[in-house]
């Protein structure tokens, strides 16, 4: 009689953050699952041109989510909703799938009127809700107002507003997000280090932007990108 074989752990999510075609080209060759795609890291990432949209799609072959944030903040006040409403539909037509979003109202609350204006907009795409999580006010509160939510599948977070060296521990001390129906994509600045603790808590997928190349400035390198991958791999 053959013995019961234990599922295989899911494979680790490598998503890393793309500013060009170069980038996402150099990403995909050091084993990159996914990109984000994002323009003016200087603000902490605004939405792209559509026009780069159709130009990735053509040179790779890994998934790409695509941000929505017009302004820096996290906030979206009535004026810019309309924007986010037209920039979705912009994006769309040139061939985005799958996005990256998150907003708080003005007390640091998740919007939910204004993320789900803008997931309506989607139309069951799959998304993300980024680190705008980790600026909440109550993040019990943000976690689980964001169960739920039409076609998200991922949360974005540091376990902190100032990163993963502050949050790590939070994210090890708490499992509320292992309950929320999500997978979590653990980023904002990630260090090598991190990854076997990470690992350690069960989070598998990890979200890498500066760690990959020398500054925002300069292109993505696949060789530390493969670095990340078999440092998720091990």
């Amino acid at each position: 009689m053959g013995g019961v074989t234990a599922p295989s752990p899911p494979r680790g999510l490598l998503e890393i953050i793309a500013l060009t075609v170069a980038d996402a080209v150099a990403a995909q060759a050091g084993g990159a699952d996914r990109i984000e795609v994002v323009a003016h890291m200087d603000r902490d990432g605004l939405t792209p041109a559509p026009a780069l949209i159709a130009e990735m799609q053509a040179a790779v072959d890994i998934p790409l989510r695509v941000m929505v944030r017009g302004t820096d903040g996290f906030t979206a006040d009535a004026e810019e909703l309309t924007r986010l409403l037209a920039t979705v539909a912009e994006l769309r037509g040139a061939g985005a799938q799958e996005f990256v979003l998150g907003f708080l109202t003005a007390d640091g609350h998740i919007d939910l009127a204004a993320t789900g204006a803008v997931v309506a907009a989607l139309d069951g795409c799959p998304w993300t809700f980024h680190r705008a999580v980790d600026h909440a006010t109550d993040t019990e509160r943000a976690w689980s107002d964001l169960r739920g939510l039409p076609g998200l599948d991922t949360v974005l977070t540091a376990g902190s507003a100032r990163g993963l060296e502050d949050g790590l521990p939070r994210l090890a001390a708490r499992d509320d997000w292992k309950d929320a129906g999500v997978r979590l994509l653990a980023g904002g600045g990630l260090k090598h280090v991190h990854v076997a603790g990470l690992r350690s808590i069960g989070v598998n997928a990890i979200h890498a932007g500066g760690l990959v190349r020398d500054d925002w400035d300069s292109p993505v390198c696949a060789e530390r990108v493969r670095g990340l991958r078999e440092l998720l791999d091990a």
